[in-house]
């Protein structure tokens, strides 16, 4: 199997993208590069089974009806987005509440926040792949959302001060931790890469999460929740040790 790890930025300089094959209870990073346009990523996904993307893949249902019915001026008069528990709605999506509530972590806004260019960004790359012929489902595509913070935390590991030249210190000290925990991962050539860069970091960590995700080994939302997921995007939360993803020796 090879997997595919993209963490998105808005501009393709600060995007990286890692590739990861596994084999015989093993994996090896095969590539990790920085600086990453889309006609590169569509071709690393299309020769993978399955990719992660640091990105959302979509935006709060209500949020997309508030601007609707703002720009046809059929939206109601109402107190509710006096406060900001009532604009909550439009800027947290299903999944992100989800997340917060499971993890204690919150994704950034997709509606309120600057991360809003790395989504306009990922929804045309989602594009190009659908017109390549690669099925991209917001929930079970060939490629899935994910948010390498949480997938840390759910692994033991710190999800918290590693991002930013100012705390390089702190990102050697994952990458290391990272690596005693997956013993089995060969990062190679990729590991000083991944010391001096949290964007080259995270994308393998995406391409793990990847992993789980082909595997079945990722909370997919429940019924009630599946259609608007569809719609939103849904964060792929790995729910089992980084150990049961290695695959079985042969």
């Amino acid at each position: 199997m090879r997997t595919v790890g993209v963490d998105l930025a808005a501009e393709p300089r600060k995007t990286a993208v890692a590739v990861i094959a596994w084999s015989g209870g093993a994996a090896r990073v095969e590539n990790l590069w920085l600086g990453v346009g889309n006609a590169e990523i569509v071709e690393a996904v299309r020769g993978s089974e399955r990719t992660g993307i640091d990105s959302p893949f979509g935006w709060p249902e209500a949020f997309v009806r508030f601007l609707t019915e703002h720009d046809t001026g059929t939206l109601q008069a109402t107190n509710d987005l006096e406060s900001k528990d009532g604009r909550r709605p439009l800027a947290m999506r299903r999944t992100d509440l989800l997340v917060r509530a499971s993890t204690g972590l919150s994704p950034l806004s997709v509606s309120a926040d600057r991360i809003a260019h790395v989504a306009f960004r990922c929804a045309g790359l989602l594009a190009e792949l659908r017109e390549r012929e690669v099925e991209a489902s917001r929930v079970s595509g060939r490629a899935v959302e994910v948010y390498p913070a949480a997938a840390l935390l759910g692994w033991g590991l710190p999800a918290r001060g590693y991002k930013g030249r100012m705390n390089r210190a702190a990102l050697t000290e994952l990458v290391t931790g990272f690596a005693e925990a997956a013993p089995w991962l060969d990062l190679g050539e990729a590991e000083w890469l991944c010391r001096e860069s949290d964007d080259a970091f995270d994308a393998v960590v995406a391409a793990v999460v990847a992993r789980a995700a082909a595997l079945g080994k990722t909370e997919l939302p429940a019924d009630p929740d599946r259609e608007v997921a569809e719609r939103e995007g849904w964060i792929h939360l790995p729910n089992s040790p980084l150990e049961t993803l290695r695959g079985t020796r042969i």
